[in-house]
């Protein structure tokens, strides 16, 4: 009984142990074990990473290797949650059934621009924590997410910097903390636009500038832009800032991109094709390469009929890397066409708003046209061809290197150095609106003096009579007018000077420094060497004429009648022979009269050589102390070559005095020469105390000098003017102090700043039928400019973040004395005092702020700036009106290698008006907007007089797809 007992016990002990075993081997069918090791892209492993199971609470750490255990996960389709501080989320989709192979989870370090490293306005690289400088970098992730208008565009996400790029991809502006106050028209005189460390070129003047050779595209690894401080010491010309735009190198392994971009331009009317690529990867060993560029079709936001973009270029480099340091070759060419779109007709000065007949996509440029004028330079009898259609053709071609080198003991070496070979080739058209029957303006311009009899005005292209007035020679009298846009202006067409502009820029540039760094010291001393041999062959000498219409048509004028070619002694006219004379040839241009239709030759040679010095102290972890010298002195040395013409009233070209588009011969040239030098002393010093690793504060105070453009060389074309030449050094002086703090996800930098600006030259062309365009003496003037810059980036959690830049500032004209033309030529111009006034074109309020979603796969932003009013000259007689603009994007990855994007520039299609050309005849807007004063403006307001702007571009859809590998 007892064995029985003990039987069945045992065979219930069996029985239940079969049971449970079967329950456990049941239940471990159903889960199973994640495993794996987490590790940045280096292979370096993250201890302390967290791993969770989403939507469970099945979780881990990774230990002191990296590795982790998440044991019992159900053998569903799961998603692994993996996390870091610092470091990006990363999910990974786990099948069913692929739970045999351990993990590799490879993190994404979180960029934080506090530890970003400085390579920019510093001699030495630095924690950007630890460095006095007011510096933001903008990365190629960032900048690939928008659709930038030009280079120049992508500053618009800086603090403290002003951009106007409503003219497109060329001739834009960029003004910062007010060191380019008062310059409409050229926008990069104090700061320095680079790539790879050196300026783009070391000469600038009106029709060439360095925004001509740049251009953003996939082979761009990264923005960096300085603003005033240290940027006077540690760049040529640059006591503005610096913007130096990096391009990607080569990594380990072979990798590329592929982006290509189709958009539809002036809300839809235009389209755009474009193909970027960038490849890069080992040559050899210890050798990496790198080489990209783009090509692309642009019609144009506001095209006339023809593509306002097209051309592209070629970058690349290869880096040798070797045990004490590395050398990068370099090159680029670039071959590329641009046009600009020209102020329109607008109404309203404290609400502008385009004419009745135009809107944003208007556009005033004149249609394909073609016409030759004598070159009177060219000892071998060429010709000048005036087209719009040819655009601004623009080729930069340079080979460069950079070479760091560890000397040992302390000692290292950079150098950088480029040698570019550059050419512009432009006609510029600059459209006004102008009376035709009222005065002899047009006349004269084209004739030398008035004609008696009747004039015609006829559309080039189907020949129909648009106007029809008959003169006596003292006042005129409108026979017949069906001339569009007569409600704007009446009797008025749009007079157009044709400008040619021929630049040949050869440059040698050299920059090198020896750093030595001694326990908590380090020095710097260095040099810069540039040459900049400089051809420019320019002026205006045809005129179109045209309706008052979007898209406007070419008109020819005649004369049936005589012109008056002299006075008796007693003032009676003698008129010459009786005709039909044609102003304009069969293509609707013609010539502008005698020494209005000069052409200059420009010839000048600018060396410059530097010396600069820097030291930083790190007195203890907390503080630092840096300081620095640069000594320059720039020479230029040249002469200019003015053509005086006259209208020949033996017949011109083809014998025919009757056809006055030709009849302009050469009456005499002269030559002037100069050589003048400039040395000037920078110097910068600043302390940087920080708190701990999350809170630093800094202050700077700097003075930085800068030599004139060569504008102020070619302006003294004249053998009367040429002793009036005297260029003077401008001079910024700046204090500034930045807090840099960040608190988890948060980082934000304040920067107040007050700035004086002196020795702002301050030019002017005038121009009368009587002596022609002439250059009134320079004045020079003194701003002063207090602000704040802000600039925040901040992380709400894995979905949300937020980036904002804003500028809040006050710019005050200290000095200022302007020329203003009476219209008589030089004799009765006069002067007129704006000191204390407000600054022009100096906006108080920019803002910036872009709010971005993430969700897997899916991200989209809104970008909403602001830019606020500004003094619309320097005499303070009306504002433009600030405005909002508004920016969406949004993207999705395909797949690892596919990306979709989709952007919508100025999303409400907003008219922001950037820029404006005051009202009145050609001579009028010649003088430019600073002789527009306020008894002109009431008077303007009065009758409700037309003047012309330029506004943001238009509404532009693009659909961005990239492929990368």
């Amino acid at each position: 009984m007892k064995r029985f007992i003990q039987k069945n016990i045992a065979g219930e002990t069996i029985l239940m142990f079969l049971l449970l075993l079967f329950s456990i081997t049941s239940g471990y069918a159903q889960h199973t074990a994640i495993t794996g090791k987490v590790t940045d892209k280096d292979g370096i492993a993250i201890p302390g990473a967290s791993l969770k199971i989403k939507g469970s609470s099945r979780a881990a750490i990774s230990d002191q290797n990296g590795n982790f255990n998440i044991p019992a996960v159900p053998a569903d389709d799961v998603v692994l949650i993996a996390s870091f501080l610092g470091y990006l989320s990363k999910e990974t989709m786990i099948p069913q059934g692929q739970r045999d192979v351990p993990l590799n989870i490879i993190l994404t370090e979180r960029a934080n621009e506090m530890d970003e490293v400085l390579v920019t306005g510093v001699f030495d690289k630095r924690k950007r924590m630890d460095a006095s400088v007011a510096i933001t970098t903008l990365t190629a992730s960032q900048m690939q997410r928008i659709v930038p208008a030009s280079a120049a565009d992508l500053l618009r996400n800086v603090p403290g910097v002003f951009v106007n790029s409503s003219v497109g991809e060329i001739r834009n502006t960029v003004t910062s903390r007010g060191t380019t106050v008062g310059t409409q028209d050229v926008g990069y005189e104090y700061v320095s636009m680079q790539e790879e460390g050196l300026p783009i070129t070391n000469a600038t003047y009106y029709g060439y500038t360095p925004d001509y050779f740049l251009r953003p595209d996939a082979t761009l690894d990264r923005l960096d832009a300085v603003r005033g401080g240290s940027a006077s010491i540690t760049a040529a010309n640059a006591p503005g800032g610096i913007f130096n735009y990096v391009s990607k190198t080569g990594g380990d392994t072979f990798a590329g991109e592929l982006r290509a971009k189709y958009g539809l331009l002036g809300n839809g009317d235009n389209s755009l094709g474009r193909m970027d690529a960038n490849f890069g990867g080992p040559l050899a060993k210890n050798w990496t390469y790198n080489v990209g560029g783009f090509y692309r079709y642009d019609g144009g936001a506001r095209s006339p009929g023809y593509a306002m973009n097209v051309g592209g270029q070629i970058k690349a480099n290869v880096v040798r890397k070797y045990d004490k340091g590395s050398l990068k070759f370099f090159l680029k060419y670039l071959n590329d066409k641009n046009a600009n779109p020209q102020p329109i007709p607008t109404t309203g000065y404290t609400n502008p708003k385009p004419a009745e007949g135009f809107n944003g996509n208007s556009t005033v440029l004149p249609p394909s046209y073609h016409f030759s004028s004598t070159d009177f330079l060219n000892k071998a009898g060429g010709t000048i061809e005036y087209n719009p259609k040819n655009l601004t053709k623009n080729i930069y071609k340079s080979l460069g290197l950079s070479w760091d080198h560890q000397l040992g003991d302390g000692w290292t070496l950079n150098n950088n150095a480029r040698y570019s070979d550059n050419s512009t080739l432009a006609n510029f058209t600059s459209a006004n609106i102008t009376s035709s029957g009222a005065d002899a303006t047009l006349p004269a311009l084209m004739l030398g003096t008035i004609g008696v009899g009747n004039y015609s005005f006829k559309n080039v292209r189907t020949g129909q009579e648009l106007l029809n007035v008959t003169s006596n020679g003292a006042s005129y009298v409108v026979n017949a007018n069906t001339l569009p846009g007569q409600n704007i202006l009446a009797n008025g067409i749009l007079a157009s000077p044709l400008g040619y502009y021929k630049n040949e820029t050869n440059e040698f540039l050299d920059q090198f420094s020896f750093n030595k760094k001694i326990s908590n010291m380090t020095f710097t001393l260095g040099g810069y060497f540039g040459y900049s041999n400089v051809h420019r062959y320019s002026g205006t000498n045809g005129i179109t004429l045209s309706t008052i219409e979007d898209r406007p048509q070419l008109i020819s004028m005649s004369l049936t009648g005589a012109p008056v070619y002299g006075f008796t002694p007693t003032n009676t006219p003698i008129l010459g022979p009786t005709g039909l004379y044609q102003f304009t040839n069969p293509e609707g241009t013609g010539q502008l009269t005698g020494d209005l239709g000069n052409m200059i030759s420009y010839n000048a040679r600018q060396t410059q050589a530097a010396l600069f010095f820097g030291h930083t102290w790190e007195i203890n972890p907390e503080l630092t102390f840096d300081w620095g010298l640069r000594y320059e002195r720039v020479n230029v040395k040249g002469h200019n070559i003015r053509g005086y013409s006259k209208t020949g009233i033996q017949g011109g070209i083809d014998g025919s005095v009757f056809t006055l588009y030709d009849n302009n011969v050469i009456d005499h040239s002269t030559t002037v020469n100069f050589n003048k030098t400039l040395n000037s002393l920078s110097f910068s010093g600043a302390l940087n105390y920080k708190f701990n690793d999350n809170l630093a504060l800094y202050g700077r105070y700097s003075q930085g000098k800068k030599a004139p453009d060569l504008d102020v060389y070619f302006a003294s074309n004249r053998v009367e003017t040429i002793d009036l030449l005297n260029p003077q050094l401008r001079t910024t002086q700046q204090v500034e102090f930045g807090l840099k703090a960040r608190s988890g996800d948060l980082n934000l930098f304040l920067t107040p700043f007050y700035s004086i600006l002196s020795g702002v030259p301050n030019g002017a062309i005038f121009g009368s039928v009587a002596t022609g365009f002439y250059n009134p003496p320079m004045t020079y003037g003194k701003y002063r400019t207090i602000g704040i810059e802000m600039e925040a980036n901040y992380r709400l959690n894995e979905h949300f973040s937020f980036r904002g830049v804003a500028t809040i500032q006050r710019s005050k004209i200290l000095s200022l004395d302007n020329w203003v033309a009476n219209g008589n030529g030089p004799a009765d111009d006069t002067i007129i005092s704006y000191t204390g006034n407000e600054t022009e074109n100096a906006p108080r309020l920019m803002l910036n702020l872009t709010p971005t979603y993430t969700l897997g796969k899916f991200y989209t932003f809104l970008t909403w700036s602001y830019l606020g009013s500004r003094q619309a000259n320097s005499a303070n007689v009306f504002k433009l009106p600030g405005f909002s603009q508004v920016d969406l994007g949004a993207g999705y990855d395909v797949s690892k290698k596919m990306q979709l994007s989709f952007n919508v520039n100025n999303l409400f299609n907003k008219y922001g008006v950037m820029s404006w050309v005051r009202p009145g005849g050609i001579f009028d807007v010649i003088s430019g907007n600073a002789s527009f004063t306020s008894a002109m403006y009431d008077k303007a307001v009065a009758v409700n007089q037309p003047y012309s702007t330029i506004a943001i571009l238009p509404r532009a859809y693009y659909l961005t797809a990239t492929y990368k590998f």
